[in-house]
């Protein structure tokens, strides 16, 4: 099997919705996404897991219980598991997701958005 990178802009230039995440890679039994954000996403934890985010595109706030972490462009954040949280976006940006493989986007399948492998 040959090699294979992932261009994330030819990625994202695939798709337009906010808030549903793209699975564009595997590693390690965990999900890499991309996703759109804009707006509020709902307050939400992962009990078992920790949350990753990576802005490539805009600026983002990860806001939790325990204070707001301002992103921009190049910048990360980790959420612990267990931390109520939610990811705001005044203008559209993009990130790049790292979750456990199968982790619903909310912590909850029931209200999760579907991930879609591109």
């Amino acid at each position: 099997m040959s090699p294979t990178q992932v261009n994330l802009s030819e990625k994202l230039a695939l798709f337009s919705e906010h808030w549903s995440p793209r699975i564009v890679a595997d590693f390690n039994g965990h999900d890499i996404m991309l996703a759109k954000l804009k707006g509020e996403f709902p307050w939400h934890k992962h009990d078992d897991t920790d949350d990753f985010f990576l802005v490539v595109k805009g600026e983002i706030t990860i806001e939790t219980e325990n204070g707001n972490v301002p992103l921009k462009e190049g910048e990360l954040y980790v959420v612990p598991k267990g931390v109520q949280h939610r990811p705001v976006a005044r203008e559209e940006a993009h990130v790049l997701l790292i979750e456990t493989a199968g982790e619903p986007n909310t912590g909850d399948a029931a209200t999760a958005a579907e991930k879609i492998r591109i």
